[in-house]
């Protein structure tokens, strides 16, 4: 069996995908960090959906890894919606105390 590309080299073009990741990853961190950090992880996490749909938009089809699910306008569109849907909640919640 062989491959026509070493292992580390398909790793790598998965960098999009891991940017948004790392993103929400640190998001939910920031979250859960106290009780006054909520609002900022969420805001952390809707915006690394919205880079990651940017990604799907401007990176060709072979770049794209991952982040390739669908065609791109559908990745687009929902990548964009739930990255808007998260920030517009966030803001919307009452901050409380």
């Amino acid at each position: 069996m062989t491959r026509s590309e070493p292992t580390a080299s398909r790793s790598l073009q998965q960098w999009p995908l891991l940017v948004v990741v790392v993103g929400v990853v640190v998001g939910i961190t920031v979250t859960f960090l106290g009780d006054s950090t909520w609002r900022l992880g969420c805001v952390v996490v809707g915006l690394s959906l919205l880079v990651g749909a940017a990604e799907r938009l401007v990176l060709p089809r072979r770049a794209a890894g991952l982040l390739e699910v669908r065609g791109r306008a559908f990745d687009v569109i929902v990548l964009t919606l739930g990255g808007l849907a998260v920030l517009v909640l966030a803001m919307a919640v009452p901050g409380g105390r």
